[in-house]
């Protein structure tokens, strides 16, 4: 509920600053007195948009705040979701500097516009007669029916649900994609993994390859070289194991002798020994080094091949080759498997479908059942509104289609006339009968869910007489459950307010600024004997003023 509202430097007010109380509040004056420049200022903090324009002295900030009891709106999870501090009275501010910039607060906490858009449904409703055709939109409309409903915790489950359909459908749609895309080139990613597993490729094989064909290739300077080396160590009276031997021998003899000649023994023996061993292994490698032009043929075509796939796949050893190896496989394996995988994505899908089927079911049943109730109750008003003959149809039709709130599809048809044909609301009712019509619906509404304050901006234009005590009496009823603001210029709706509010402007060394006064009992039957007769106010206008406000 709006408590107060205080505006600084907007437009024509200076400054400004005004207490509402819960019911009804009328909000009247003489046209330009400056009722749409309270309405701006009040859309301003909560979220609008704004320029320079709306400072009244371009000098100075403008600031506009407005208090707000929200103890009954169960605001305190989009508070929290929002990182904001909760107070049953919040205060909401907004600064225009002189420079342009805007800033917001929420209890002293900078926010968004987009926040304070996000609370400002949750807190003020102002309707107007351009807001009348929100009632062709079909989002509003589910929203009346789902309100009688009661659907709301079945369409919140139901969207966690769809938000999962959806997610699991865009799933499966990419899989199909890269199966189709992997599709095109299975047949030569299969080829490429076929030849690079046929070839076996071992790590380390290219090196030793290369280092075995050099070997082959230079096989008789091998066998040149260890045959003149085993020749310098075994020849009998110049090979060095012989040399070794004698040297041996001649250490030995003196090794009794000194400690230092007994180490120079035992290093001469571990070069014996050494030497017999380097003996042996040039014996074994004589022997083995043998040419075989097959072998050195065979070589040659496998490093050929490694060379040729390394070319192929642009990578220089044969680890990259094992890694393009890999990744082909992964690939291959993808399109392979890629039926079995889409198939369980499929039984995903159809699961959430089933489960989304049931709560779609039930909102359906909820709104059918609720139909007749709505219809009833709207064409009863309506009729009390002077739209006698006015008749109402709410047709809802399952589909096969998932929205975002169900699966059925609505319309709210109308006929104004008797004996009509039903049509679209927005193709066959007139501004003034929407303006009733969406009266009626907020009426209804009220009742059924807690709507947040609402503001009526002069949707009594183009009625009078029995018609406009008939709006006034359902404005008072709603005001029962809410809080309830009309800017009315009808005698007969201005009388039923529990409090009472007036737009002038007034003139203060030249300038011209626009004030708001809340009326003493006294300054309302001025008021109204005004609004009934004009400027010149006669006695019979003043009688029928105390009358009006005799007869709330």
């Amino acid at each position: 509920m709006l408590t107060q509202l205080s505006i600084n430097n907007y437009a024509l007010i200076n400054q400004l600053s005004i207490d509402f109380s819960a019911g009804l509040s009328i909000i009247t004056g003489e046209t330009g007195a400056g009722k749409s420049i309270l309405l701006g200022a009040l859309g301003l903090v909560l979220g609008n948009r704004a320029d320079l324009s709306s400072l009244k002295d371009t000098s100075r900030k403008c600031i506009v705040e407005a208090k707000v009891s929200i103890a009954n709106y169960n605001l305190k999870d989009f508070f929290n979701e929002v990182d904001l501090d909760y107070e049953s009275e919040t205060i909401i501010r907004r600064e225009i500097l002189p420079s342009g910039k805007s800033r917001a607060f929420v209890n002293d906490t900078p926010v968004t516009l987009s926040v304070l858009n996000q609370l400002r449904t949750q807190l003020v409703d102002v309707h107007s007669q351009h807001q009348t055709m929100q009632l062709a939109d079909n989002s509003f409309q589910f929203s009346v029916i789902d309100s009688l409903a009661k659907n709301q915790d079945r369409i919140a489950s139901y969207r966690r649900g769809f938000q999962q359909l959806n997610h699991h459908k865009k799933e499966l749609q990419k899989l199909i994609a890269i199966q189709k895309e992997a599709n095109k080139q299975y047949d030569y990613n299969l080829h490429l993994f076929n030849e690079l597993e046929e070839a076996n490729l071992k790590i380390d094989e290219q090196e030793l390859l290369e280092e075995k064909l050099e070997k082959l290739n230079n096989i008789e300077d091998i066998k040149l070289n260890l045959s003149e080396a085993l020749e310098l160590s075994v020849n009998e009276e110049i090979g060095i194991q012989n040399l070794l031997n004698t040297l041996e021998n001649r250490l030995d003899k003196i090794a009794p002798f000194s400690t230092e000649y007994q180490e120079l023994s035992k290093r001469v023996t571990s070069m014996k020994i050494e030497m017999d061993d380097i003996v042996t292994e040039l014996e074994d490698a004589n022997e083995n080094v043998e040419f075989n032009p097959n072998e050195a043929e065979e070589i040659n075509d496998r490093l050929q091949l490694i060379y040729n796939l390394q070319k192929k796949h642009d990578v220089n050893t044969n680890q990259e080759l094992l890694d393009v190896l890999e990744d082909l496989s992964v690939k291959v394996s993808q399109v392979e498997n890629a039926e079995e995988t889409i198939s369980s994505k499929k039984k995903e899908i159809e699961g959430i479908s089933t489960k989304l089927d049931k709560v779609a079911a039930l909102i359906s049943k909820h709104r059918t059942s609720s139909a007749p109730k709505l219809t009833k109750e709207l064409q009863f008003l309506l009729t009390d509104l002077g739209m006698k003959n006015a008749r109402f149809s709410i047709k809802i039709k399952q589909t096969a289609n998932y929205f975002y709130n169900g699966k059925d599809e609505l319309e709210f048809l109308f006929s104004a006339n008797k004996g009509g044909n039903f049509g679209e609301l927005k193709k066959v009712a007139s501004g003034g009968e929407l303006s009733r019509i969406m009266l009626s619906v907020k009426k209804v509404l009220s009742e059924h869910t807690q709507l947040p304050t609402i503001i009526f901006d002069e949707i009594d234009t183009g009625v009078s007489g029995e018609v406009s005590n008939k709006i006034a009496a359902i404005m008072q009823q709603m005001s029962r459950h809410m809080q309830v603001i009309s800017i009315t210029h009808l005698p007969q709706i201005a009388s039923k307010g529990a409090h009472h509010y007036k737009v002038f402007k007034k003139e203060i060394n030249g300038m011209t600024t626009t004030n708001l006064k809340h009326l003493t009992e006294g300054e309302r039957i001025v008021e109204i004997a005004e609004m009934l007769s004009g400027k010149d106010i006669t006695e019979s206008a003043l009688i029928h003023a105390k009358e009006l406000l005799a007869n709330p």
